[in-house]
Formats: structure tokens, sequence, C-alpha cells
């Protein structure tokens, strides 16, 4: 997915002088080098045909900023010192404060510096921040309102490009070529992997387009939704007004990566976790309740990368995923084996992850009952783990 490294850039300059071209140098906390930007495109009509140089008061390393290419030769996404976006006006401890009392983060509506381009070898990149300083020197060439709607069609184009290379949705012949009846362990967890993919996707384009005025309209678009999009325009054209097309036109064709109802089936995860449920596996009642002690364990504030994040994330991608393979069997849904199956070995990828992340925890840990208590979860985990490599051995 993108490359975000806003936190690492210590100073930068984007040139976009000569039409057509942008060049540009950004210096990243950590490195000696620059990345050298070479790409095909003009930015947006703030930034067209003028020089920005920017600098970061408080960079600081980052792993991202530390495995990109220095050559950065691609095609352009959005560049503009004008995006406006929403921006908290309190430091982190304090949102985390409000967060925790129940009361409402605030936030301004500021201009943001948003760089974005797409390297033919690391993909996506992306510098967002609202605390550089700027510069920017006289225009040499201006560019008008039809260039610049121009320009965003063609980023909207290299955005759509880079999606479908991430989903990498099966063509149709593939679609025919499935066998009939139930799909083995190794053909679900092809379909499992899609549907992460297809995911982590939606994600990102939400991140990116949440606040665009035309949000839905681009979010189809670069999802590759065309059915949507068709929908869409036949909705405006009527004249119709209503809530956001993911609850109103919920079974377009391309919204999700399996459309026939049996594999709807397949996926039902069926209702909220019941600890009282006769129905829930006793396995995922297992899993359920570690992954709530450890969040008793940890500190809110470590945010993604960090061991407490990687632990509790972990914890809960095992306990939803069980939820959805093993519970409610016994009340008529019976998933196929092979779904199960590839189910469980992703979960033991997890619990690898989750006990790697406790192991950390607790060679940091200087207070003796926490580093007990972390322990404890530990030893939970290798239970579990044991207990679904006893499962997938029963099922196969």
């Amino acid at each position: 997915m993108a490359w975000r490294i806003d936190h690492a850039v210590t100073r930068g300059e984007i040139d976009n002088t000569v039409e057509g071209r942008t060049t540009g140098r950004i210096w990243l906390a950590g490195r000696d080098e620059p990345l050298v930007l070479s790409l095909d495109g003009d930015c947006w009509r703030d930034l067209a045909g003028t020089r920005l140089v920017f600098e970061n008061a408080e960079p600081r390393p980052n792993a991202d900023a530390d495995s990109l290419d220095p050559d950065q030769s691609g095609v352009m996404g959005d560049m503009t010192a004008s995006r406006k976006s929403k921006v908290q006006t309190v430091s982190e401890e304090e949102s985390q404060s409000l967060y925790e009392a129940g009361k409402e983060i605030p936030y301004e509506w500021r201009n943001v510096l948003y760089l974005e381009w797409f390297s033919e070898i690391n993909g996506r990149v992306v510098v967002e921040s609202s605390d550089f300083s700027l510069t920017i020197f006289p225009h040499e060439w201006q560019m008008d309102e039809d260039e610049e709607e121009a320009q965003k069609l063609a980023n909207l184009n290299a955005m759509r490009d880079f999606m479908s290379q991430v989903i990498r949705r099966r063509n149709p012949e593939e679609e025919d070529s499935d066998p009939v009846g139930e799909l083995d362990e190794y053909a679900w967890e092809e379909r499992l992997k899609e549907s992460d993919r297809l995911t982590d996707a939606y994600q990102e384009v939400l991140e990116k387009y949440m606040e665009d005025t035309d949000s839905e309209r681009k979010e189809a678009f670069v999802m590759g939704w065309d059915g949507l999009l068709d929908a869409l325009a036949e909705r405006e054209e009527a004249g119709e007004t209503g809530p956001s097309y993911l609850s109103d036109l919920p079974d377009l064709p391309g919204t999700e990566p399996y459309e026939d109802e049996e594999d709807d089936e397949r996926f039902d995860t069926g209702s909220e976790f019941n600890p009282d449920d006769e129905d829930n596996h006793p396995l995922q009642a297992q899993a359920q309740e570690l992954a709530l002690r450890a969040m008793d364990l940890i500190r809110r504030e470590d945010g993604p990368g960090t061991p407490s994040y990687r632990l509790i994330s972990s914890l809960l991608q095992v306990s939803g995923k069980l939820a959805g393979a093993l519970n409610g069997r016994g009340s008529g849904y019976e998933p196929e084996t092979g779904f199960v199956l590839a189910v469980l070995k992703r979960c033991l990828n997890w619990l690898n992850d989750a006990v790697g992340a406790c192991q950390e925890l607790i060679a940091l840990e200087s207070d003796p009952d926490h580093r007990a208590a972390l322990e404890h979860v530990r030893s939970s985990a290798f239970e579990i783990r044991d207990s679904i490599v006893e499962l997938r051995r029963e099922l196969k």
C-alpha cells in the first residue's frame, strides 16, 4: 500500500517549472542522500509552473522512509499545497485523554501540503502535512482550470491503475475454471487473500477521498466498480438523493470479491459475539477472552508498528476469524471444510505474530507482576495455537 513518509521528511523541493514534467528532491531523517523525483505530469494549479521548497521542524525516522529507493521515477499523483483537511488542534496526549473521557476532539480545517506520486519501483508514495514551512516561488507558466481538471483526471486514472495492481482480481476465465462443488483449503486461501487485498485497497481509497465532495464517484472509479458508477449516474439523472451507495446499493456487481449467494453464506460471520451463546465454539471463546485480557495490559496510546498494537490487532484477528469459521455450527451453519482449514491456517500466522510481539513486551517490562501477566498471555496464545493445529489435523 502507500508509503507515508511525512514524519521523516527534513526538507525538500518540488519543481514544476517545465510543463508536463515535475522533478524534486526530498531529504529524510537518517539518510544522507535525498530521494530524487522524476515524474510525468503537473501539479495542481497552485503549484503548477512554480518551485516549492518545504521544511519540517521536527523530523523523525521511520521504517518506510529507510526502505524507499532513492530513484523515484514514475507518474504524478495529486500534488498541491491547498488541499483542505481536518486537523486536530490538540496534542496526541490531549486527544487520547478526551477520547477516553468520551469527549469530542477539536478539529479545524486547514490547507495541507499533499504530495503524491506513483514510483516505478515502490508504488504509491505520499507526503501529507500541515506543519511544514513552505516557500512558493513565482510562476513561470500558468495552468488554467481545464488543464487542471485534465491533470486531476490523469491522477485519478493513475490511482485506479495502482489499485488494480494491489487487488489483482481474477479474470472471468479464472472464474469459469473454478471447480463445481466445495473448494479445497488452498482455493479458499487464495480467495481469502483476494478479500484481504480488496479490503486494504478500499481502506486506502476511503482515507484519500472521504472528505472529497465527489467522494462516492471517485471511490467507485478508483476501485474499478464500473457497475456502481453507472448506478450513480442513473440516480443523478433521475434527480435522486439519499444515503451513501454503501447502504443504498448493496448488491451491485463488483462491490464484493464474491458475488453469488453461496459465497455470501460462506463468509457470514453470524451475530455479535456473546460469551453465553451455546453456539459459540470453545476455541473462539478462548481467543476472545485472551484478546480482552491482553487489552487490559497494554497502553492505549501505542500506535501501529509497536509491539502492543501488533499484539492486540493479531489477537483480535484470530478471535474474529474463528467466530466466522467456527461459531454457530450447531445451529445449521456449516461452512465448507476447505474454508475452515484456510481460516485456521491464517490464524496460526496471526498467533505467531502475537507471540513475537508479546515476547518483545516481556523483554521491555520491568514490573514483575506485569511481566507475569504478559507471560500468561503468551502461554495462552501457545495453547490456542496448539488447539488450532489439532483441529486442523482432525478436519484433514
